[in-house]
């Protein structure tokens, strides 16, 4: 089977660990979470509407000498079931806002919460059960429609409690009985009543359309063996999603990349991309050292879109780092580029150039007992040395060389043949960047960065941030960002062999990783629960 054909797998042929019937009456994940922060938006406006006929019957009527029971039959009932309404929207609220909300329960006590509010109007509408007018529809009609729209379950659901939501006004009716009032005749009861059942059924429908809608986007999620869980985020190049193996307990970051970044006009010029998108993929997947991304898969969809399969990090990236928390101790950013040598020596033997490094690309993270270990990212859309590669195949597009220039070497940005040497002194630019939390050159556009690097001398780093380097490290990294190729270090090993021989080569512990991570990162668990870290970089 073609990789094509198996990326275009039905669900139907996909064993899954629930039943079809149960699985096909499920919406994804996503969905269910959005729903279920739209449901705590719903009580949030109920409870305002309910806070806002409270104060107009009470405060305002009184104020300006309005009988507000000639257009609303609001009564101290009112007031009561007002207040009730409030206090049930409020903790609704504060429940889908919480970390522990499991959104299934949650769209499960919408309906719930559907029939309570629909009680209220109930018995809000009968107070006066002698005014009902012949033809006039209830409040409840809008509930019933609009709520599965805003709040989407399953059919069956969806039906059984919109026919209970339906029911309160004759429940209403007779809690009015029961307080002794007139009420009126049947026929004219059922007269006024039956809209209701009818939107009842009707609500049906957009839960059914969501339903659907659901059973799309899950199947577009399919590739191969993975399903797309939930977007993690976009970039230039294209999104990042959150992915599961369907066989193994094993998730995974799925990168896609977006066709038009390819810039193919033809067909001979796609089939070439195609070709060397492969082979540099396949050279990726085959890197061994412990800080660099972990390719596992990747192939090619009938629509033309590329993904890679990588392994899912848990941290965030050294642009983000130094954003959120300022420029790094210099022993911690010895110990980082340390790490990141160590990725680049060995893809530098495979005659692999990275040719994008930069802090978005070099991720920091928690990996089983160990912290800020280092993980280079990207490495799919690589360079071999002496070769075109896929990233000039795509140099005339815009988005591409967003952020990037200001990491660029100056060989590269000339125009002039680039080696190992160019991800060394991207290297040295990320390690400014660390030291001092600003870029080795400021400029308006990125072609005026870009001329900088041809042609401006660096300030050092002690002198831009006013913060205190040691010399020796000041110099290695000012030898990194040396014009001239020849002036900087001659491979990534010899760069890590002047590192370890730094005074501040062993002065971040894993004691103060551990240390750090406790004091300025939440633990996995409550990040899985809300999604509020960014898990891969998306550049």
């Amino acid at each position: 089977m073609s990789d094509a054909q198996l990326l275009e797998t039905q669900l139907a042929t996909t064993p899954t660990t629930r039943s079809g019937g149960a699985a096909s009456e499920e919406l994804p994940e996503d969905l269910l979470r959005e729903a279920t922060q739209r449901l705590g938006t719903v009580a949030l406006v109920w409870a305002g509407l309910y806070t806002i006929g409270i104060l107009m019957n009470d405060v305002v009527a009184p104020l300006i000498d309005m009988e507000m029971e000639d257009l609303i039959p609001w009564g101290r009932t009112a007031d009561i079931v007002a207040v009730i309404s409030i206090a049930v929207s409020a903790w609704l609220w504060w429940y889908t806002r919480r970390l522990t909300c499991r959104p299934r329960l949650a769209l499960d006590l919408a309906l719930v919460y559907q029939v309570v509010l629909a009680l209220g109007i109930g018995i809000v509408n009968q107070t006066e059960p002698h005014r009902l007018l012949a033809g006039r529809l209830s409040w409840l009609c809008v509930l019933i429609l609009l709520f599965p729209m805003i709040v989407p379950n399953t059919p069956r659901k969806t039906l059984i409690a919109s026919l209970i939501a339906a029911s309160m006004d004759p429940f209403g009716i007779l809690v009015a009985h029961w307080r002794g009032l007139e009420i009126p005749g049947f026929d004219l009861l059922m007269w006024n009543y039956l809209p209701n059942y009818v939107c009842a059924i009707i609500a049906v429908i957009p839960s059914k359309i969501m339903l659907r809608i659901g059973r799309h986007v899950q199947r577009a999620r399919e590739l191969g063996s993975y399903r797309l869980v939930h977007l993690i985020g976009r970039g230039g190049m294209g999104e990042v999603w959150h992915a599961t193996h369907r066989m193994l307990a094993r998730p995974a970051a799925i990168k896609l990349i977006k066709p038009e970044i390819l810039g193919a006009n033809t067909a001979s010029e796609s089939a070439a991309v195609i070709q060397r998108f492969r082979r540099e993929a396949e050279a990726a997947s085959c890197l061994q050292s412990p800080h660099t991304i972990r390719l596992y898969d990747f192939g090619e969809t009938r629509a033309g879109t590329f993904y890679f399969v990588m392994e899912l990090l848990d941290g965030l990236d050294l642009e983000t780092l130094v954003r959120q928390h300022g420029p790094l101790p210099p022993e911690r950013v010895v110990h980082l580029l340390r790490q990141a040598c160590d990725s680049l020596g060995e893809a530098h033997e495979c005659g692999i150039i990275h040719r994008d490094v930069k802090p978005a690309n070099i991720y920091l993270c928690r990996l089983g007992r160990e912290f800020d270990f280092v993980k280079l990212l990207d490495f799919g859309l690589v360079k071999y040395d002496q070769d075109e590669s896929l990233l000039d195949t795509m140099k005339g597009t815009a988005e591409l060389t967003t952020g990037t220039p200001a990491y660029m070497a100056p060989e590269m940005a000339s125009g002039d043949p680039v080696d190992r040497r160019a991800d060394l002194y991207a290297l040295g630019c990320v390690a400014y960047w660390l030291l001092t939390g600003e870029m080795v050159f400021a400029a308006e556009s990125p072609l005026k960065m870009l001329i900088q690097h041809i042609q401006a001398v660096p300030v050092p780093p002690s002198i831009r941030s006013g913060r205190p380097v040691p010399a020796d490290l000041e110099r290695l990294i000012m030898r990194c960002l040396e014009k001239d190729p020849a002036d900087r270090f001659a491979s990534a090993d010899e760069l890590l062999a002047e590192l370890d021989r730094l005074p501040s080569a062993d002065g971040w512990s894993a004691l103060d990783a551990r240390a750090w991570w406790e004091n300025h990162v939440a633990p996995p668990d409550s990040i899985r629960r809300t999604g509020s870290r960014q898990v891969l970089a998306v550049r």
